[in-house]
């Protein structure tokens, strides 16, 4: 035993080390996308890493056709990427398979799109208790109800979004993001569909919600007034990172 090494020495900057990685939200490395067409190959992205850490804001810019969309379609684990990876929260997604993913974006993923993608057949309130009851929470009705009044829906919860505005709705879409309670929130392009005046609105829900539940927001959006909003920006120019 007396003639094992020491590392004590080294246990502050292992610790240090571990502690960093342990608040990142997202890693990305070096991401690739590449589809086939008839006339060959279409580079999206190419060679995109970056980090995000816990409880961050980052909005994803870029003119469109930039690969926006796309990457945050890998990102989330909804599209699998040419080359590189995507670690979230520490679990490599390539190490997942498709019901690994499924259940990984479960438990830690919550999404806001532009066209709100409600159930029609739903009611607002069954729309938002969906995700919990996918995922077999004994409780799914009073979580659902709560968000709903959190985003001034207290009053709406029998209505179908036929019956909803687009405001209306995307709050609605925005509580069921939230209801699970995700440590990460992906927008893609959440106020697209909205005036400004009702677009503000929903900006202001998603920083509100945001902060009151220390879930890091990820958003695409060619909004730069929103993307201001962030803490940081990546800007996306023909699939690669550029200077924001």
């Amino acid at each position: 035993m007396a003639d094992m090494m020491d590392y004590s020495h080294a246990m502050p900057a292992v610790a240090a080390t571990i502690a960093v990685h342990a608040t990142e939200a997202l890693r990305v490395t070096a991401l690739g996308k590449t589809v086939l067409l008839p006339e060959g190959g279409l580079c999206i992205l190419a060679d995109v890493s970056f980090a995000i850490e816990a409880g961050d804001s980052v909005a994803i810019v870029g003119a469109s056709g930039s690969g926006k969309s796309t990457l945050l379609s890998l990102l989330a684990g909804l599209d699998t990427p040419t080359t590189g990876d995507v670690s979230l929260h520490g679990a490599l997604l390539s190490s997942l398979d498709e019901d690994g993913r499924a259940r990984l974006r479960g438990e830690r993923v919550g999404f806001v799109f532009q066209s709100f993608q409600l159930l029609p057949s739903l009611t607002a309130l069954e729309n938002v208790m969906l995700p919990l009851e996918l995922r077999g929470d004994d409780d799914a009705e009073g979580p659902a109800r709560e968000i709903l009044q959190q985003v001034g829906l207290g009053e709406r919860l029998g209505h179908y979004p036929r019956q909803l505005s687009g405001g209306e709705q995307q709050r609605v879409a925005v509580a069921r993001a939230f209801v699970t309670q995700p440590s990460l929130l992906f927008a893609d392009e959440p106020t697209g569909n909205l005036d400004t005046q009702t677009g503000q609105a929903i900006i202001e829900l998603l920083f509100d919600l945001n902060a009151r539940h220390g879930t890091t927001l990820v958003l695409v959006t060619h909004d730069e007034h929103l993307a201001s909003r962030c803490s940081r920006t990546l800007r996306l120019d023909s699939g690669r990172l550029v200077p924001a």
